[in-house]
């Protein structure tokens, strides 16, 4: 097979000598969640930078990816060339798209904004075009068995000055997302007794709404995650049924393989939809910005292709009314999050930032780690991202198979067959 290296020199004349000279993919879970960041060397010592290709459920298919396959792409180029350099990578796999291949070149496109960053000493958001708001307003999750843990925990987190909460409640079965599931048994005598049922989830969710209204009262914008379970006409009859608790937004109500039918949920819809922590593609989250169904784009960023690809996104959602709220649970690196933060201070699009509380060892892990204060996030003004990785304590949380497949296995409906989680 011809491997002629000569083809990935240096295309054109560079501005100086600078160039990448290594690429390696480093896993960690300092909380038990897989993170998998890229970092990028270069010719000019100490100068390094670090990218997020957090696929947690299949990382190690992504290291893979940067370093038997990118890393060869790249070595030898300037950095600088971010937008060339991250097309290649994608191009170069001819069957392009999907989330292993988009979070590694992710990885790649993140390392050298950073670097562009500390090579002229600005933060990336400067880089971007710089602010249009201080700090982006964020959401984190209340989730227990019954609604009174459920509304136990939110009102602890309307304490600690969040204006938005995502809620959600158990309910009996396995399949209970975002929740833990009650100590009820479905239905003892069905085939699968552990098995989830949805009339139970369309009986419970407006009832948990109700209750949240009347004890949080209505300054609290509250949101809840389906998860893409539903059917069209069932997310219709939900989002109804939701109508009078006046929700910022109802995400992810149907599974990708029926997002054509988007934009008639939405028309049905009294309440705002998200969509988008599904796409694995800057295709796919485009045609849901461009497609008339959603209000807001709920894309994981590293599953797109990076900063590059969602800055791209971020202008499409400007320009037709619909705002931007990224994922961001637990199995974003704090590299990612910092990526979200920089689009959301920059777009005019932004809508909201899904948040996470990381805990103390993942900012050991991980120097710079931005935190929530009072229900918003700020970037670093340091130069690049202003998060660097200590090597030594990433090493001391090293990194397993996720526990997601097992969880997903044993989501199943009463008569036993899978339901998608």
């Amino acid at each position: 097979m011809n491997d002629d290296t000569t083809a990935f020199a240096q295309p054109w004349d560079a501005p100086d000598d600078v160039r990448i000279t290594g690429v390696r993919a480093i896993a960690t879970a300092p909380e038990g969640i897989p993170l998998l960041v890229v970092k990028v060397t270069t010719s000019d010592d100490g100068l390094y930078g670090l990218g997020c290709a957090t696929y947690t459920q299949r990382w190690r298919a992504v290291a893979s990816y940067v370093e038997d396959h990118l890393a060869r792409l790249v070595i030898g180029r300037y950095p600088g060339d971010i937008e060339d350099l991250v097309r290649l990578a994608r191009f170069s796999g001819y069957w392009r798209e999907g989330p292993v291949g988009n979070n590694a070149i992710s990885g790649l496109d993140q390392a050298l904004w950073d670097i562009a960053g500390k090579r002229a000493g600005r933060p990336v958001h400067e880089l971007l075009g710089g602010k249009v708001r201080a700090a982006a307003d964020t959401y984190l999750h209340a989730g227990g068995a019954s609604i009174e843990e459920t509304l136990d925990q939110a009102e602890r987190l309307r304490e600690a000055g969040l204006r938005h909460i995502r809620l959600q409640v158990g309910q009996p079965g396995r399949g209970t997302y975002g929740a833990p599931p009650t100590a009820e048994i479905t239905e003892a005598s069905a085939p699968y007794p552990g098995g989830w049922r949805v009339s139970e989830y369309l009986k419970r969710t407006p009832e948990l709404f109700a209750a949240a209204r009347e004890r949080l009262g209505e300054e609290i914008e509250l949101l809840h995650d389906v998860h893409s379970r539903l059917s069209p006409k069932q997310a219709i009859v939900l989002a109804r049924a939701l109508e009078p608790y006046r929700l910022f937004f109802l995400e992810d109500v149907i599974a990708p393989e029926h997002w054509d039918r988007l934009p008639e949920v939405r028309a049905a819809s009294p309440v705002p939809i998200a969509v988008g922590e599904l796409t694995t593609s800057v295709t796919d989250a485009a045609r849901l910005v461009l497609g008339g169904g959603v209000d807001f784009i709920r894309s994981h960023v590293s599953d797109l292709g990076g900063l590059t690809a969602a800055r791209k996104i971020a202008a499409a959602a400007e320009l037709v009314g619909v705002r931007t709220a990224w994922h961001a649970p637990g199995d974003t690196s704090p590299i990612g999050a910092a990526a979200n933060v920089a689009l959301d201070v920059t777009s005019p699009a932004f809508g909201i930032q899904e948040g996470h509380v990381y805990g103390e060892p993942v900012h050991d892990v991980f120097p710079g780690t931005l935190r929530i204060e009072n229900g918003w996030l700020r970037p670093n003004e340091a130069p690049g991202w202003g998060i660097d990785l200590d090597e030594s304590a990433a090493a001391r949380h090293p990194a397993g198979l996720a526990g997601h497949d097992a969880w997903a296995a044993r989501v199943r409906g009463l008569d036993g067959g899978l339901i998608a989680p």
